[in-house]
């Protein structure tokens, strides 16, 4: 990303967009689907679903952006594709690029460039049931933020980044206790 005359993201669709869920909360409401199936062995293809904001669906979205899956060799895989960690991993990049950038805008801060690099750190002794005292997912994911801005004192790039980690959707859901539920269709 570089910087241009035009700021990242258009504050005023900002201001719009939240004066519009303001006014109608149920604007705020949105469903994102996927439809995901396996291609053999650990490999899967999943596409886009329908949207659905306020109890309507927008079937436009439904195939339009495909995903594939694989893990690693060492993983059983054929390392085809990216891993479930890494589509976590690029979903928080994702979102803390917009949140970044909007609050960024908001208060006016140029940026020029935003770098996220992150880890899963994952023990698979607790997936592959050997113990049941290790959690089976993550232990731990680090993010580690970079932003050009000049001219922007370091304090305000850090009140940015903590102001990111109290607001970033994917974080807040990768960070807090969510209800998953799976059932059998």
């Amino acid at each position: 990303m570089t910087s241009t005359d035009k700021p990242y993201v258009d504050i005023a669709a900002i201001e719009e967009t939240v004066a519009a869920v303001t006014a109608q909360r149920e604007l705020g409401k949105v469903t994102f689907t996927m439809h995901s199936q396996s291609t053999g062995g650990v490999t899967a293809k999943t596409e886009t679903g329908a949207l659905i904001q306020a109890g309507k669906r927008d079937e436009s979205r439904r195939g339009k952006f495909t995903l594939r899956s694989d893990e690693p060799v060492p993983l059983l895989g054929s390392d085809t594709a990216v891993n479930p960690a890494e589509y976590i991993l690029k979903g928080i990049a994702g979102c803390y690029v917009v949140t970044l950038t909007s609050l960024a805008a908001a208060k006016k801060i140029t940026l020029d460039e935003v770098r996220v690099s992150l880890g899963f750190d994952i023990d698979l002794s607790g997936f592959l049931g050997i113990d049941s005292t290790v959690r089976k997912g993550a232990q731990r994911i680090t993010a580690d933020v970079e932003i050009d801005s000049p001219g922007t004192p370091r304090e305000q790039l850090e009140e940015l980044v903590k102001a990111l980690e109290a607001t970033s959707p994917i974080r807040d859901t990768v960070a807090n206790p969510v209800t998953v539920t799976t059932r059998l269709a």
